[in-house]
């Protein structure tokens, strides 16, 4: 039986928000100090928002013209190619490619949370070996920290089978809270700011990479390659598409999601440079940490801490339905085997749910493990360009479907301005993927993973759905 109960504006909203704004908001200030002024800054944030505002018009775009493909990207992929066949070998690519990230990304946040868990509770950093595991000497810290990785990865599992519906409201909550403690952090920020340190809103800026000093344009062009990782997750409602009440509310979550995420990121941004001077702030390891800490002395940390664990909660459910929710949708639109599609009594994704966290718990193995932790940095290498290939796939798309012109008898619109917002996208979804796979490994990796999936098409087709087009 599927879900029942479709999911409005700001249930889809939250999900948005919840996947983009996650731990690494909080190491953002000190990173982009190393590249740039406030100026700089400023407008790598204006550069990279306006970027993704043209991706989320794009998935809004789609949403409202192409409402019977709720798969998202991968949905969108197929329906590029008049072949069926080679249109679901590309969803089917799609579909594997961002599927593997996920089993990564849910690892990497699982054990932030755990890593952010050690201000509370000392034990998962204690040195002590208690065992071997092969020629590896396991410590009681590693063993405690895989424990809470499990338990975390599981225990979410539980409460995605148990109810959809309470998932979403919990992550609203979690959603809520993050934002309402960023709020918080910027208002005592402004009683710590010192306008002084403004005063030269440009400078010059040695680049950390040694390339010598950067001017504003330099500046722009390094921060920017570091704020458009903040935007991964814009793409969730889309994805949740085939859960929501109204394609409506797709279009209005994605751009809302996005102005709320840049809001907190550029503000928050701000105010940690108007607190630290640049020079400290270039070298802060805990940003956060060092702004609070001048406001309400050593208890900062602590604070910090709680903040961090509210963040990656809501981003851990988010992100862990999110990587079973697209072999899910896919499996029913007849790119991926069948079994996929499996629901419980609660319509849950139980059988996709199952095996993405099976995935996910193999690699959780890398905190006690240095051979599983080689290969869990080989695949987060790998799966880079997975997160990427999506947006560049839409903005044809949407392109393609404007040219046809066909859906604008039904749904208003100005072709024009939609082309020209399509364009717009590509060329910037196509900066993202040069500057976010710079080097040749990383690109070459991501290749490798997409031709795997070329790779095991012709075999795992054959438990496709039957009858599906």
């Amino acid at each position: 039986m599927e879900q029942t109960k479709k999911w409005g504006f700001w249930l889809l909203t939250a999900f948005v928000v919840g996947n983009m704004v996650g731990s690494g908001i909080f190491m953002l200030p000190s990173t982009l100090a190393q590249h740039a002024s406030p100026l700089g800054v400023t407008m790598a944030w204006l550069v990279t928002g306006g970027g993704v505002l043209m991706i989320a018009f794009v998935f809004g775009h789609l949403s409202i013209h192409k409402p019977q493909l709720t798969a998202g990207p991968q949905s969108y992929a197929r329906a590029l190619f008049k072949d069926p066949k080679k249109g679901k070998a590309a969803g089917f690519t799609m579909v594997w490619g961002y599927w593997v990230a996920s089993w990564i990304s849910n690892v990497a946040i699982i054990t932030s949370l755990a890593g952010y868990l050690t201000t509370f509770f000392p034990i998962l950093t204690v040195k002590t070996e208690i065992f071997t595991f092969g020629k590896e000497a396991i410590t009681l810290g590693q063993l405690t920290t895989f424990i809470i990785c499990t338990i975390l990865l599981w225990g979410t599992h539980t409460i995605l089978i148990t109810s959809l519906s309470a998932a979403s409201k919990l992550n609203f909550i979690t959603t809520f809270s993050k934002v309402l403690g960023f709020v918080l952090f910027i208002v005592a920020g402004l009683f710590a700011f010192q306008t002084a340190l403004f005063e030269h809103y440009y400078f010059p800026v040695e680049a950390a990479s040694g390339e010598g000093v950067l001017g504003l344009g330099g500046q722009i062009h390094h921060a920017a390659i570091s704020t458009l990782w903040a935007f991964i997750g814009i793409e969730s409602a889309v994805i949740l598409s085939g859960r929501a009440s109204s394609q409506r509310d797709v279009k209005r979550a994605t751009i809302t999601g996005l102005l709320i995420a840049l809001s907190i990121y550029m503000i928050i941004t701000l105010i940690t440079m108007g607190v630290l001077p640049h020079d400290q702030l270039q070298g802060s390891d805990k940003p956060f940490v060092d702004v609070l800490q001048l406001i309400i002395g050593p208890a900062g940390g602590i604070v910090m801490a709680l903040l961090a664990i509210i963040c990656l909660f809501g981003s851990m459910l988010g992100w862990i339905l999110l990587g079973s929710e697209v072999p899910y949708q896919a499996a029913k639109a007849g790119d991926f085997p069948a079994v996929f599609a499996k629901t419980n009594k609660k319509g849950s994704p139980v059988f996709a749910l199952t095996v993405t966290n099976i995935m996910s718990q193999l690699f959780i193995f890398s905190v006690m493990s240095r051979t599983i932790n080689e290969a869990f940095t080989f695949l987060t290498t790998s799966a880079t360009l997975a997160y990427l290939i999506p947006y560049i796939v839409s903005s044809i798309y949407s392109f393609k479907v404007i040219m046809q012109g066909d859906t604008y008898e039904l749904q208003k619109g100005n072709r024009t301005r939609d082309g020209i917002i399509a364009l717009v996208a590509m060329g910037y979804s196509a900066w993202v993927i040069i500057s976010g796979t710079a080097d040749l490994k990383t690109f070459g990796l991501g290749i490798g993973l997409f031709l795997v999936g070329i790779l095991l098409y012709p075999f795992m087709s054959k438990k496709f759905a039957k009858g599906t087009v």
